[in-house]
C-alpha cells in the first residue's frame, strides 16, 4: 500500500463506515458496520479502531501508510476543536473530543467536518463541482442541510453553524422540520415528504378518494418517502402531485439560495437525485418567478454525481485538510 494514503471515517446514526483511499478520489477499500446508538459513543469509537486495523490489515499496510483522518459526522460539532456537540442522530454523544481520541490513538492529524460540509467538498473535489469556485451542496435526506463552497473555500461561519438552510422558515404553515412549522426542511427532507404524503393521503382518503400506493389512515401514519417516490415512479398521480408540492417550496428556498449567495451550481443529493423528474421542472418553475434573472441564469442546479457513495467520498475528502 502506498504513503500517502487516507482513512476517512463517516459516523451517522444509522450505520458507521471506515474507508481507505487516496488523496486522488480512489476508493481502495471500506468497511461499514450498524450504529448501536444505544450504547455509549466509546462502543462505537472501539468499533471504528477495530475497523481501521482491519481495513489496514487487509490491504497489506499499517498506520504508517497513512497521511491523515477524515470525519464526517452530523452536527452541531466544533470542527476546529475537533469536539462531537450532542448530534440529534446520535443520543448520548455529548462533547466528545473525537479529533483527540483519534490523534492520540492512532498519531496522525485529524479533520473533522459536519456530513454536509463534508459532502460539499466531496462534490467539489470529486464531483458535479469540480473546478467550481461558489457552488452549494443539499443534503436533502432524512434532514436539509447545505454544504457552502463560496471563493473557492469552505465558509463554515462563525463557529460552524453556516448552512443550516433547513432552518429558514418558507410558511406560516405546513409541515415540521428542524423544530419549526413551513421550514425549508418540513417541505425538502424525507421526512417532510412523509408528512406531506399523510396530510395529501389522509385528506383524500377522508373525502372517499381511493389512494392505490396508501389505502388506509393507519398504513398512511408511516408513509415514507421512498414509498412516495417509488409510486410516483409507477405513474401514480397523487405522489407525483405530493413530490410537485415539495419541488414548488425547494424552488422557494432555493432562490433565497441564489439571491443571497449567487452561487454558479447548487447540488442536491439523496431523495432530489432518485426524484428529480418530478422536483425539479416544478422547482425551476419557481425560480424563474422568485429569484433574480442575472442570478439564477447563471446557477446550475444538478444532483449529487457522487450518488450514493457520497458519504464515502465525503468523510475521505475531509482528511485532505488544509489541502481543501
Amino acid at each position: 500500500m502506498n504513503n500517502g494514503n487516507l482513512i476517512g471515517i463517516d459516523i451517522g446514526g444509522t450505520k458507521c463506515a471506515v474507508v481507505l483511499g487516496n488523496p486522488y478520489g480512489k476508493i481502495i477499500d471500506r468497511i461499514s458496520f450498524p450504529t448501536k446508538i444505544t450504547r455509549e459513543a466509546n462502543y462505537t469509537i472501539n468499533k471504528i479502531f477495530h475497523s481501521i486495523n482491519a481495513i489496514l490489515s487487509q490491504n497489506k499496510g499499517s498506520i504508517d501508510n497513512i497521511q491523515s483522518i477524515g470525519i464526517s459526522c452530523g452536527g452541531p460539532l466544533d470542527s476546529k476543536k475537533g469536539i462531537i456537540m450532542s448530534p440529534p442522530n446520535l443520543p448520548n454523544w455529548d462533547n466528545i473530543p473525537i479529533k483527540d481520541i483519534f490523534k492520540n490513538r492512532f498519531n496522525k492529524n485529524v479533520y473533522i467536518q459536519n456530513d454536509a460540509n463534508a459532502c460539499a467538498i466531496a462534490e467539489w473535489k470529486f464531483g458535479a463541482g469540480k473546478n467550481c469556485n461558489n457552488m452549494v451542496f443539499l443534503t436533502f435526506g432524512t434532514g436539509l442541510g447545505a454544504g457552502l463552497i463560496l471563493n473557492g473555500k469552505l465558509y463554515t461561519g462563525a463557529n460552524d453553524m453556516a448552512g443550516e438552510v433547513g432552518h429558514i422558515r418558507l410558511s406560516r404553515e405546513g409541515p415540521l422540520g428542524y423544530g419549526k412549522f413551513g421550514s425549508f426542511e418540513g417541505y425538502c427532507s424525507g421526512g417532510g415528504i412523509a408528512k406531506l404524503a399523510y396530510e395529501e393521503i389522509t385528506r383524500r382518503i377522508k373525502r372517499g378518494d381511493r389512494v392505490e400506493f396508501c389505502e388506509t389512515l393507519e398504513e398512511a401514519k408511516n408513509i415514507t418517502a421512498k414509498e412516495v417516490g417509488i409510486a410516483a415512479q409507477n405513474g401514480d398521480k397523487i405522489a407525483i402531485d405530493i413530490l410537485k408540492t415539495s419541488g414548488r417550496y425547494l424552488g422557494i428556498g432555493l432562490s433565497i439560495i441564489i439571491d443571497i449567495l449567487n452561487p454558479e451550481k447548487i447540488i442536491i443529493g439523496s431523495i432530489f437525485a432518485r426524484c428529480r423528474e418530478f422536483l425539479q421542472p416544478t422547482a425551476e418553475e419557481i425560480i424563474k418567478k422568485e429569484a433574480l434573472e442575472l442570478s439564477y441564469k447563471n446557477c446550475s442546479i444538478l444532483p449529487s454525481s457522487l450518488g450514493e457513495s457520497i458519504g464515502d467520498y465525503a468523510c475521505l475528502s475531509v482528511a485532505l485538510g488544509e489541502n481543501y
